[in-house]
């Protein structure tokens, strides 16, 4: 995010999280649970700008791009976009990321990593593609039930009703080209626009004057932190931070081997029919239990660890997400948690009343 816009978000809220050097993001503007419930009620404004945009284009953009990640992508149309992961050589999980078909022969892979712009620049030159600086963009989420209403106001010329779930199209706000993608992180209806960093400003506070009628606020990322807790959704500096695979996470239908190859499938196809030793599995942690952000290699039966919690302002007590044994993940087993305390297995996720759908990753 450069600084024109990074640097008035910064005035107007109270702290910042940092996720790289020169890299942050609002931590909220006052009051978190008070964010957390708008969003659910009403609606919420987000900066995403922390993610990073990789455009991958040319005649051997498809092949680079589905060697890259471990979906298969020769029939997503353009305006589409898959949900996927990036693996290791080992089969663990690097990140999580989004593909947006743009053309035929043009991506664009998102992540929330700055630094693996490096990595799949450096993986796309195997294929004689140079990746494409994608210029300095802002990227804000606008979340909730008033969030089609708020864009449709204040970006003209679009029809989002026609905008499918995980798709997206071009739009212009003013003189500027954006993008909006039907995208939910919070559980919720929700919508991420990417956007020239010099018209963000005036984008941001468009939509804040569009749907402050119907409620919508500005909000922070600790509000989005404990949003996706609820909605069972990973996120890559906890549910990653120590090697896992796509099977503990329960992301095998992300996984597609038939007829290719792509980074870790070698890895992947040894344990493709083995009941992982451990999976992801929602928490309700008891009194004082301590969070954990590394999970240990192994987990013995009736242990687990948690590795993003929170106060949820919804159900108004600590909820969390971890890993458990695998003859703990029924929901209502009793675990011991690594670093001390106890916590009930529960189901992800906590929070779903339309979707019915355990989508857990972003």
């Amino acid at each position: 995010m450069s600084a024109s816009f990074a640097s008035w978000l910064a005035t107007r809220s109270a702290g910042q999280i940092e996720f790289a050097p020169d890299v942050a993001t609002p931590r909220s503007f006052g009051d978190p649970a008070r964010e957390h419930m708008a969003t659910r009620r009403a609606g919420g404004l987000y900066d995403f700008s922390f993610m990073q945009c990789a455009e991958i284009a040319g005649a051997r953009a498809l092949e680079c791009v589905e060697a890259l990640q471990t979906r298969r992508l020769v029939a997503l149309p353009p305006g589409r976009i898959a949900y996927t992961l990036l693996l290791r050589d080992d089969g663990s999980v690097g990140n999580d990321a989004t593909v947006w078909r743009l053309e035929r022969d043009r991506f664009r892979v998102f992540t929330g990593r700055r630094a693996d712009h490096a990595a799949i620049a450096a993986f796309a030159a195997r294929f004689d593609i140079a990746v494409a600086p994608t210029g300095d963009s802002a990227v804000m989420a606008i979340q909730g039930d008033v969030s089609r209403r708020t864009i449709e106001r204040a970006v003209h010329g679009i029809d989002l009703p026609a905008l499918p779930y995980y798709g997206f199209c071009a739009a212009r706000f003013g003189a500027t080209d954006c993008w909006i993608a039907r995208l939910g992180y919070s559980g919720e209806t929700g919508y991420e626009i990417v956007i020239a960093d010099a018209a963000a400003r005036a984008l941001w506070e468009g939509l804040l004057g569009a749907g402050a009628d119907a409620g919508l606020v500005e909000c922070g990322f600790e509000a989005a932190n404990s949003l996706r807790i609820e909605a069972g959704h990973i996120l890559f500096t906890r549910e990653l931070a120590a090697p896992v695979t796509p099977f503990e996470l329960g992301f095998g239908r992300l996984v597609d081997f038939h007829g290719r190859d792509f980074v870790g499938a070698r890895a992947l196809r040894q344990s493709r029919w083995s009941e992982p030793a451990r999976r992801l599995v929602g928490l309700l942690p008891a009194g004082d239990a301590p969070s954990a952000a590394i999970v240990p290699p192994q987990l013995d039966e009736g242990t687990a660890a948690m590795t993003s919690d929170c106060l949820s302002p919804l159900f108004e007590r600590r909820i969390g997400i971890g890993f458990a044994a695998r003859a703990d993940v029924r929901p209502g087993s009793r675990v011991e948690l690594a670093g001390g305390g106890r916590a009930v297995v529960a189901r992800l996720p906590f929070y779903d009343p339309v979707k019915a759908l355990a989508r857990r990753g972003r």
